[in-house]
C-alpha cells in the first residue's frame, strides 16, 4: 500500500494544463491516421483514451470534493483542454466510425464549453502566455468535430453551427491577441506554441467544413466555398510563419527542461500537421508532402516530451516515497 500514496499525491497535484497532453496524443493519432499509419495511429488513440479517462476522473473528484479549487482552475485558460482534447478524441473516433460515441464526446464538449470559457474569458488579464488562445482552440475544436460529424452523418444543421463556432474561434483569437506577452515567444516554457496551434486548428475547421459539403447537402455555394478557401489557406499560411519563428526562437533560445507545458508545444505541431494535410486534401494537393513531413516532426516532439514526463514523474515519485 506503500505505493499507493504517492501516485494519489502526484496525481491530485495535476494542473489543468495537463489536459496538453491528451489533445497533444488525440492530433497526433489524427495526423498518423492523415499520414497512413493507422497502427501508430490506434496506439496514440489508446493512450490518449487513457490519459482522458484519468483527467476525466480528477476533474469530476475536484468538481464534487473540492468545489473551491475546481472553481479556481477553472478560471485559468488551461481549464479548456478538457474542451479541445475530447473533441479531438471525438474526431478521431468519428474517422473510425465510431459516429454514437463521437457524437457522446461532441455533446459532452458543447456542456463544458459555456461555462468554462465564461469562467476563462472573465479572468483575462493584461499580459497572459500563449494559453490566453487556448479560447479560440477549445471553439474551433467543436467546429472541427462538428463538421466531421456533419460529413458522416449527412447533417446539414451541424455543419451550419460548425460554421458559426468556426467564426467565432477566429472572434476570440482577435480578442486574445491584445492579452499576448509576446516575448514568451523568446521566453515561454512551451505554451507560446498555442499563438500558432489556435491557427492550425482553424484551418483545420475550415477544411473540414470544406470537406463537409457534398451534391447530398449542398452545404455552401460558390461564394461561400470561395470564403471558406480563402480563408482556410491565409489562417494555414499565418499558422506556418508562425511556425517557423516559433522554431528559430527555441533555436535561438533552447529550453530543454521539461515542463508540463511543453504539450502545448507537441500539439500546435500535431496540429499544423493535420490542417496542412487537410487543406491539401480539399484544395491545394501539393501541400500533402510538406503536411506527411511534419506528422512526423509532431511525432519526435512527442516522444521528447513523453520521454521527459516519464523521467520527471520517476523523480516525483522516487521523492514521494
Amino acid at each position: 500500500m506503500s505505493g499507493i500514496s504517492p501516485v494519489r499525491a502526484w496525481w491530485a497535484q495535476r494542473p489543468p494544463a495537463a489536459g496538453a497532453a491528451v489533445l497533444a496524443t488525440g492530433i497526433v493519432s489524427v495526423g498518423l491516421r492523415q499520414a497512413g499509419a493507422e497502427t501508430l495511429s490506434r496506439i496514440a488513440l489508446v493512450l490518449a483514451c487513457v490519459a482522458w479517462v484519468g483527467l476525466a476522473a480528477n476533474f469530476v473528484l475536484r468538481l464534487t470534493l473540492d468545489r473551491p479549487r475546481w472553481l479556481t482552475e477553472a478560471r485559468t485558460p488551461g481549464a479548456l483542454t478538457a474542451v479541445a482534447a475530447t473533441t479531438v478524441l471525438g474526431t478521431r473516433f468519428s474517422l473510425l466510425g465510431r459516429q454514437p460515441l463521437a457524437e457522446a464526446l461532441l455533446a459532452l464538449a458543447a456542456v463544458l464549453w459555456p461555462p468554462l470559457l465564461v469562467l476563462v474569458v472573465r479572468h483575462w488579464r493584461g499580459r497572459m502566455p500563449g494559453a490566453v488562445f487556448l479560447g479560440c482552440v477549445a471553439t474551433e475544436g467543436l467546429a472541427v468535430l462538428g463538421a466531421t460529424l456533419a460529413a458522416a452523418l449527412s447533417t446539414a444543421w451541424l455543419a451550419h453551427l460548425a460554421l458559426v463556432l468556426f467564426w467565432l474561434g477566429l472572434a476570440l483569437y482577435g480578442l486574445a491577441v491584445p492579452h499576448f506577452v509576446w516575448r514568451q515567444v523568446v521566453e515561454g516554457p512551451g505554451d507560446q506554441w498555442v499563438a500558432g496551434g489556435a491557427l492550425a486548428i482553424s484551418a483545420l475547421a475550415g477544411a473540414k467544413l470544406l470537406a463537409a459539403d457534398s451534391a447530398r447537402l449542398y452545404l455552401w455555394n460558390d461564394d461561400d466555398r470561395g470564403v471558406l478557401r480563402t480563408v482556410s489557406v491565409a489562417l494555414l499560411i499565418l499558422d506556418l510563419a508562425w511556425y517557423v519563428v516559433l522554431l528559430a526562437a527555441e533555436v535561438v533560445r533552447p529550453r530543454p527542461r521539461y515542463d508540463v507545458r511543453r504539450w502545448a508545444t507537441v500539439f500546435p505541431m500535431g496540429m499544423t500537421a493535420a490542417a496542412t494535410l487537410s487543406v491539401a486534401a480539399v484544395c491545394l494537393p501539393w501541400l500533402d508532402g510538406l503536411g506527411r513531413v511534419l506528422v512526423w516532426v509532431a511525432v519526435a516532439a512527442w516522444l521528447a516530451v513523453a520521454a521527459g514526463a516519464v523521467l520527471t514523474t520517476r523523480a516525483a515519485l522516487g521523492k514521494a516515497s
